[in-house]
């Protein structure tokens, strides 16, 4: 690099890289905006010899390009019928990775004594992992023939 007359570094490198640089420095967290190439923090990272932030940015390369060999993520999805006094505890209970997704009024078909209970559907879903260690499942046999009937419908 070269230095002016008052002592101050010439640093020709790209600015737009050096933003998340400049914020690690900052804050001590890695920030890029989603229309930056990591590879470009990366060379930057390394040409400023920071050894904590290189790790870092290849860490997320590495978990970026794991994540997109596995394939499209898939949801499974579960519809639920309730009463409106089970509503709560059945979604406070929810587990394993079930998100709630819609609630649907039904109303109600059945009469409890002289009061109606309104009746719900509810829409749950969760992530489907097709692969495990890196090699794609086929589905088995029933579920292919159960997509197969529920494309139909």
């Amino acid at each position: 690099s070269q230095q002016d007359e008052t002592g101050a570094y010439l640093i020709d490198r790209d600015p737009t890289y050096f933003g998340p640089i400049l914020n690690y420095l900052r804050h001590g967290k890695l920030i890029i905006n989603k229309e930056l190439a990591e590879e470009g923090v990366l060379e930057e990272a390394e040409f400023y010899n920071i050894a904590s932030l290189v790790r870092l940015v290849k860490e997320r390369i590495r978990d970026n390009e794991n994540r997109t060999s596995q394939g499209p993520v898939k949801h499974v999805y579960r519809v639920l019928q309730c009463q409106e006094e089970e509503l709560t505890q059945m979604v406070s209970t929810m587990s394993d990775g079930w998100k709630f997704e819609q609630l649907i009024s039904i109303g109600s078909s059945y009469n409890y004594g002289n009061e109606d209970q309104a009746e719900f559907l509810c829409v749950v879903s969760r992530e489907l992992n097709n692969s495990t260690n890196g090699i794609v499942k086929e589905p088995s046999e029933k579920a292919k023939i159960l997509q197969e009937r529920g494309s139909r419908m």
